[in-house]
């Protein structure tokens, strides 16, 4: 194989689908040859609270605290807080549980006392036993707002407290223009021997990333192999909205459609097993389509889709030299 064997990995990640396969190829690479870059644009504040939902779920993932029901959240987690907040009078459409709070209460305190979001990511996920590096996609804030025929909304209004039912016109991420990447995701960008986009929400959890200045010019350029795990599989979305957010703003709801959306940046598109069909028009697009199975339902598939990318990934990169 080629020097990609001995490379480093970076991966974009977001949502549930994103800490899957990310938890799979940290069972496979030592720390020093994965870098995760995490979506921020779902950062929100609550009770006062510095809230990063995406940031969570992967940090939850990876030190083995997930709820494996849900894939967010803290596995047995008690909601005594919420509730309590909820006597007194305070709006709970967010669901926190009592040592969720724990995390955003200590992030909060970091962050007010001048770390950055990096920094404070760093020493969250070191307290809790991880060794790969999990990173912020900027220190700066950016925030995903829909424009919906309920009005504008931002990410968690939109996906928790409306349940993702106003019909989507527009997304924008407000902040972006402003915002760097994070330095761990700055230096892994240039140093990376191959780029994994998650099988996360090409809209909500990706975009974003492909939001700051300069990250998908830096992308387009970089002659690496770049894979893409599509997160639409039969026509539908594995979980959450991408399916109906890709309908309504006119897209084609198949991994034809995640391949336009990544068209210049990515080389290759990981499709399922049951869109063999669709190979062709993903060649059509200009992406290499690779068919294997991508539902990931247990550490064993999660760890074996890991493989296959990763395999992929080197067979690319020592063709490519």
């Amino acid at each position: 194989m080629g020097k990609s064997t001995q490379g480093l990995i970076l991966a974009l990640a977001g949502g549930v689908g994103g800490a899957k396969l990310a938890l799979g190829l940290a069972k496979i690479l030592p720390p020093e040859r994965l870098v995760i870059v995490v979506n921020t644009g779902d950062d929100e504040q609550f009770h006062g609270l510095h809230v990063s939902p995406d940031l969570d779920t992967m940090t939850y993932t990876l030190s083995g605290l997930y709820n494996p029901e849900t894939g967010w959240g803290i596995d047995g987690d008690s909601f005594g807080t919420l509730d309590m907040l909820r006597r007194l009078g305070v709006e709970t459409w967010f669901n926190l549980g009592d040592r969720d709070f724990a995390m955003h209460i200590r992030r909060t305190d970091l962050l007010r006392k001048g770390a950055t979001l990096s920094e404070v990511t760093a020493q969250l996920t070191a307290n809790l036993g991880i060794r790969h590096s999990i990173v912020p996609m900027s220190d700066q804030p950016v925030r995903t707002v829909l424009d919906t025929d309920a009005g504008a909304l931002a990410m968690q209004e939109y996906f928790v407290r409306q349940r993702a039912e106003p019909a989507v016109r527009a997304i924008r991420y407000a902040g972006a223009e402003d915002a760097r990447p994070s330095p761990g995701f700055a230096a892994a960008l240039q140093d990376a021997h191959a780029i994994v986009i998650c099988p996360s929400n090409p809209f909500l959890s990706v975009a974003p990333i492909l939001a700051i200045p300069g990250v998908r010019d830096a992308m387009g350029s970089r002659h690496v192999r770049k894979i893409a795990v599509s997160p639409i599989v039969g026509g539908a979305a594995v979980r959450g909205p991408a399916g109906k957010i890709m309908a309504e703003l006119g897209a084609e709801v198949s991994a034809v459609g995640v391949a336009r959306e990544y068209r210049g940046i990515c080389d290759v598109l990981a499709l399922d097993t049951r869109d063999a069909d669709l190979a062709a028009a993903v060649a059509a697009e200009g992406m290499e389509p690779a068919v294997m199975g991508t539902i990931m339902h247990t550490d064993n598939d999660k760890i074996a889709l890991a493989r296959q990318v990763l395999q992929l990934a080197a067979r690319a990169e020592t063709t490519a030299q």
